[in-house]
C-alpha cells in the first residue's frame, strides 16, 4: 500500500455471540472477506479482536482498506447489499453489526 496515497477505511464493528465466535470468525476468513475483496475496490483488509468485552458477546473490527470514496461508493451500490444480506440470513441476530467510513489524515 502506498503511503502517500489517500486511504478511507470502511470499518466493521460485529459483536458477536460467544457461543459462535469461533465459527464466525472462520466463516468471514474463508468466506465473507474474500468475496468482499474479490470485488477489485479494496486494497487490503485486517481483523481485530476487541479486547475488554462483556462475557455474552465478543466483538471484532473487520476492516477493509480503499483509495477513493468513489470506490467505497462503487462498493456500496453494486456489491454491498448482498453481501449484508448473506451475513444476515447466516447469522441474524446472533452477529450484529455497524458501520463506520475513515479516511486517514
Amino acid at each position: 500500500m502506498n503511503t502517500n496515497m489517500p486511504m478511507i477505511l470502511y470499518n466493521v464493528t460485529v459483536s458477536v455471540d460467544q457461543a459462535i465466535a469461533d465459527e464466525w470468525l472462520n466463516w468471514m476468513k474463508t468466506n465473507h472477506i474474500p468475496k468482499v475483496m474479490a470485488t477489485g475496490l479494496f486494497e487490503s483488509n485486517q481483523i481485530f479482536k476487541v479486547l475488554l468485552q462483556n462475557e455474552e458477546s465478543v466483538t471484532f473490527s473487520v476492516q477493509y482498506f480503499t483509495t477513493s470514496m468513489a470506490r467505497l461508493q462503487q462498493y456500496h451500490a453494486k456489491f454491498a447489499q448482498s453481501l449484508q444480506a448473506e451475513h444476515l440470513d447466516k447469522y441474524d441476530e446472533q452477529a450484529v453489526a455497524f458501520r463506520t467510513v475513515l479516511e486517514k489524515v
